[in-house]
């Protein structure tokens, strides 16, 4: 058994404790899966792409998208990866840059589940247009205070930290210079958070993000003032990757309930599964999730091997939320009326893929990606 198969099988039986009941239970309740999340910290997975020195694994994103593709495939769905998301790809700008004191302080207690963090990049009026975000810090002495908004802020509710991303100086020959980054504690009496209503992922909670005045000490400022953006540019590739593996999982999982309905119900003397009409949508998304899953890998072995892979983890991400999007559309249809009952699983999955083409970044902006980095075309953003 290779050191993956190892992980994944070790990740699985985590997974196994935690039914289609929970994951069904957290979504109705609105309630953080924190049970599954302190599992897989006891079972040391919370730090798996992290440095050995500070309590992780150091292994590479192939072995951290393997896992989040089995959780995203045992029935979690979104919620169960989401929970542990930014422990695999947001702190990476801290082991990379950050000072060796930083990361003792700020990764070990992250690694072993005693902190969590959140991620404050987007904002109401910036969406993908980072360099026009408006959150303001300035110095006064060994602090920043800063002012300003986050939209999309996951697990604010429950963090104890936030990778915050702000404008520290005007903009200079790039857009995006003057943006620096930080990770620090989130003070409550600073910082409103105000839940946002959304139409799936229920049990993880999505947030807007009120900053008044938070006091940042100079010690949370993460590398260079001003160089933010180029930080956060390396946490991209892997969090698309993620993204990728997450979203085939999910699509699998809707497929296999999908094909186990289709050979169980019997309508008109025969099971559904023997019609056509019913097997050729299924085995389509069989092929299109087995071929994203393999630029899935690519991207992974790619990043890991130190070879660039913008156009492999773009791709990669595209191919693997359409794919789960529409097996997961094909699972809802082929169980029929059932498919819109919660008792089934397959419209809490539904809901909750629409996450992987939605964010973190929009099909059509990938497109646009792909479109001038590999056809050469003019930019049109």
């Amino acid at each position: 058994m290779s050191q993956t198969e190892a992980i994944v099988d070790a990740v699985g039986r985590i997974c196994e404790r935690f039914d289609d009941a929970y994951w069904l239970a957290c979504d109705t309740e609105h309630r953080f899966p924190e049970a599954f999340v302190k599992a897989m910290a006891e079972g040391g997975f919370l730090g798996i792409a992290m440095p050995q020195e500070f309590g992780g694994s150091g292994l590479g994103v192939t072995e951290a998208a393997a896992m989040m593709h089995r959780i995203a495939s045992s029935g979690a769905g979104m919620a169960g990866v989401s929970a542990v998301h930014v422990n695999i790809f947001g702190p990476h700008p801290v082991a990379v840059f950050g000072t060796e004191a930083q990361k003792q302080r700020m990764l070990t207690p992250l690694i072993k589940g005693e902190t969590r963090c959140c991620f404050g990049v987007t904002e109401p009026d910036a969406g993908l247009d980072t360099a026009s975000i408006k959150t303001k810090a300035e110095r006064r002495g060994d602090t920043w205070i800063v002012n300003g908004r986050k939209m999309w802020t996951t697990t604010a509710q429950t963090a104890s930290h936030i990778l915050l991303l702000a404008r520290t100086s005007a903009r200079g020959r790039k857009p995006t210079d003057g943006l620096s980054l930080f990770y620090t504690p989130l003070d409550r009496s600073r910082i409103e958070v105000r839940e946002i209503a959304k139409m799936g992922r229920h049990a993880v909670d999505t947030n807007m993000l009120f900053i008044d005045n938070l006091v940042v000490p100079a010690d949370d400022l993460i590398g260079e003032e001003g160089k933010g953006f180029d930080y956060l540019l390396h946490a991209f590739n892997p969090e698309r990757i993620l993204i990728a593996a997450e979203a085939v999982g999910i699509g699998q999982d809707a497929l296999r309930r999908a094909a186990r309905y289709a050979r169980e119900r019997v309508v008109f003397g025969r099971p559904i599964g023997q019609n056509q009409a019913i097997q050729h949508p299924l085995a389509r998304s069989w092929a299109e999730l087995e071929a994203a899953w393999l630029m899935t890998m690519k991207a992974a072995a790619l990043y890991d091997s130190g070879a660039a892979c913008g156009l492999e983890a773009n791709a990669a991400k595209y191919l693997a939320a359409e794919a789960a999007y529409k097996a997961c559309e094909n699972a809802v249809m082929t169980h029929g009326g059932m498919g819109y009952a919660r008792e089934f699983h397959v419209e809490r999955l539904f809901r909750e893929v629409l996450i992987a083409r939605i964010a973190p970044v929009s099909r059509e902006m990938i497109l646009n990606f792909i479109a001038e980095k590999a056809l050469g075309l003019p930019k049109s953003y």
